[in-house]
């Protein structure tokens, strides 16, 4: 039964990958890491193949490895994560801007102080 909810989890998580990658608020990587948690626990095979996809196999890797973010995610995480900040604050103002703000400075500087 674990086996069969650890599958469902990593397909949700390939799905919600999958729309990551066309929407630029949705995270992609973070998804796929998920899924590759899951399918370690209930496919193996399914989690070779994200492993050996040629565009986001290697960051899986290099987190599975080395806990690692090469340079470039770095920056388009922060950026991606500043220009949803800018939007709510043009849309939504004060003080619902905070949100974004807080959650921007918690989790950018924890990316920022990965290796790459």
């Amino acid at each position: 039964m674990r086996r069969h909810l650890y599958l469902a989890g990593g397909i949700l998580s390939v799905m919600f990958g999958a729309i990551g990658a066309f929407l630029p608020i949705l995270p992609t990587v973070p998804f796929l890491l998920l899924a590759t948690f899951c399918f370690a626990r209930s496919n193996p095979a399914w989690e070779q193949r994200l492993l050996d996809h040629p565009r986001y196999g290697p960051p899986l890797r290099q987190w599975r490895e080395r806990r690692a973010i090469s340079r470039r995610a770095k920056k388009g995480a922060l950026l991606a994560m500043g220009a949803g900040v800018l939007l709510t604050a043009v849309t939504a103002g004060w003080p619902w801007v905070l949100m974004p703000a807080a959650v921007l400075g918690v989790t950018g500087t924890w990316i920022w102080t990965r290796a790459e």
